[in-house]
């Protein structure tokens, strides 16, 4: 008796740990999968940089191609040089056995897009420079 309740408790931890560790992948695929697609849209604002659409159709490419889907993109088009934010939030589903099908999501923070960018040698701080004067 005492060995069926240790093998259904094992086996019960086990599942609840395969569910964590599923929840955990798909945070951290939303992660990536949210900045990938925020770093993919903030060039397209500015001008096309060879892109064939808009800078949501842009971040939904890069959004599928990390196997989550785009719901929101933030980022409006704006062909001046000012600076900007974009943000972008993901979905993707996860197959649960205690839990069930659940769909998460992660919205990344907006993230400033200076004009023209440069980095210091040590790469702590992004510095933005002036727009090109035009004449």
């Amino acid at each position: 008796m005492i060995v069926a309740a240790l093998i259904a408790v094992t086996l019960l931890l086990a599942v609840l740990v395969s569910d964590v560790a599923a929840l955990v992948q798909a945070r951290a695929q939303l992660t990536t999968a949210a900045d990938a697609a925020a770093l993919a849209a903030a060039p397209v604002t500015f001008a096309t940089f060879g892109a064939a659409g808009t800078p949501a159709a842009e971040a939904a490419a890069f959004a599928e191609a990390n196997g989550v889907i785009l719901i929101e993109c933030r980022c409006p088009v704006d062909r001046s040089w000012a600076s900007r934010e974009v943000a972008v939030v993901v979905a993707v589903s996860v197959d649960l056995i205690l839990l069930g099908h659940r769909e998460m999501r992660r919205g990344q923070p907006p993230s400033s897009v200076p004009s023209l960018w440069a980095t210091r040698h040590d790469k702590s701080k992004w510095i933005a420079l002036e727009p090109p004067v035009q004449q």
